[in-house]
Formats: structure tokens, C-alpha cells, sequence
């Protein structure tokens, strides 16, 4: 990478923090180009393409008279993983949020695959849930699969709105997540209740019930999640005190 772009993107991912974190609201204005390039030590080029990198992502406006602060709900969604790295614990409202999105995206596309699936996709979604079924002791361990079997359920339903959100959101977070040593803890009794409903419904070839079964174990993650985050949390509070 250019030594002009590796210091643009550091501007940007400067002023982008500034920004979430709340040193600068909406409608301030941001230093000028001639500040900003003495503050990293960088050419005003550089600082300009950092500029247009932020209005790329919808957290700046540039105007004649200065770049300024936009409304962060009006920003893209690439600045989601931002968000959940400005603490060392992701914000629980934040998490929660994503989680009840994802559950929805999920849920919708459950219900339009089973409509869709041919006799020999929905034995290969059925042949899923029982390798599914065979471990629901780690949430960790079992997510690839999870992500297989939500990933070939978009695949059938070919809904590619859907898939772009839902592959966005993923990216974003669940790795974070990982790393931050938060891993819900879903009992493997819900587990294997969920799944005994998604294989039921694929039997059937029931949508609406398969769209329960999903909305069910993401509405299980969400509970688990805010465990993992709280005791999380507790921790950090113990070392602190």
C-alpha cells in the first residue's frame, strides 16, 4: 500500500473514532485540512483522502466551508465494528440490537427456503440439523456449522439483499465477539429443542415453523449474549476494585 493511502487510512480511522466516541457531534466541523495535516504530520492530500474515505462511510459531510459531523444513524454499516471496539466490552444495547437484526434476516430466510427447497435440498438441510444435533454442548465449536446451514438456507431462498446485509453483520461481529473471549452459553437442552423443531419443520415443509425454530435460537443467543457480556463486565469491575 502507498505510504499516502496507509496515512489516509490512519487519518480516517483517527477522525472516525473521534467521531463515535463523541469528541465531535453532529454538525461540528471538523479541523481544517492545514490542522490535520500538522496534528499526523501528512501531506493536505492525504488528509483529503481521508476526508472522502469518511463521507464514504456516511460519518462526515464536505462542504465549502469544512467537512462536518453527520448523524450516525444516517452512516453506512460499515461502521458497526467500529462501534463494538470503542470498549473492551461491546456495548450490550449494541449487541442486542445486531443480535434481534440477525434474527430476523435469519428468520425470513428460513421461511422462503423451506418454500423454495427442492425435495433434495431439504434432505440436505435435514442431513445439517442432525449433524447439528449431534453436539450442542459449545457455542464456539458449533458455529461453523450454524453458519453452513444458515449460509446454504440464503442460498436457496436466493434472496441476494439479504445475504449481502446478513454477510456484512457477520463479518462484523461474530469474530469480534470471539476475540473478546464473549462466547454465549446456550444450554443443550434449548439447543436440542430448537433443533428438534427445525427438523420437524423441514419434514413437514412447514415455513413458518421453521422461521420459529430460527428466530427461537437467535432469541437464545440474544439471552446468552447479555450473560456472557454481564459477567464479562463483573470481571473487569473485580480487577478494577
Amino acid at each position: 500500500m502507498p505510504v499516502s493511502l496507509s496515512i489516509s487510512h490512519e487519518i480516517a480511522a483517527a477522525l472516525r473514532t473521534d467521531i463515535l466516541s463523541g469528541r465531535y457531534k453532529q454538525g461540528d466541523r471538523i479541523p481544517s485540512e492545514r490542522d490535520l495535516a500538522s496534528r499526523f504530520g501528512a501531506s493536505r492530500g492525504a488528509v483529503r483522502e481521508g476526508f472522502s474515505q469518511l463521507e464514504q462511510l456516511g460519518l462526515i459531510r464536505i462542504l465549502p466551508g469544512g467537512a462536518r459531523v453527520q448523524a450516525i444513524e444516517d452512516a453506512s454499516l460499515s461502521i458497526l465494528r467500529p462501534l463494538l471496539e470503542l470498549e473492551e466490552v461491546p456495548d450490550p444495547m449494541l449487541v442486542d440490537q445486531f443480535l434481534e437484526t440477525m434474527g430476523a434476516l435469519a428468520s425470513l430466510t428460513a421461511k422462503s427456503a423451506v418454500v423454495k427447497a427442492t425435495p433434495t435440498q431439504l434432505n440436505q438441510l435435514q442431513a445439517m440439523v442432525e449433524e447439528l444435533a449431534k453436539d450442542t454442548t459449545d457455542f464456539e465449536s458449533m458455529q461453523p456449522q450454524w453458519r453452513e446451514f444458515l449460509l446454504y438456507m440464503a442460498d436457496i431462498a436466493d434472496n441476494l439483499v439479504v445475504r449481502l446485509i446478513s454477510n456484512d453483520l457477520r463479518s462484523q461481529f461474530l469474530e469480534h465477539m470471539m476475540n473478546l473471549g464473549i462466547k454465549p452459553d446456550i444450554k443443550k437442552r434449548t439447543a436440542a429443542k430448537t433443533l428438534s423443531v427445525m427438523s420437524a419443520s423441514l419434514m413437514a415443509r412447514d415455513s413458518d415453523m421453521a422461521a420459529i425454530a430460527i428466530q427461537s435460537h437467535f432469541d437464545d443467543i440474544r439471552v446468552a449474549a447479555m450473560d456472557a457480556i454481564n459477567a464479562k463486565l463483573a470481571v473487569l469491575t473485580r480487577k478494577v476494585g
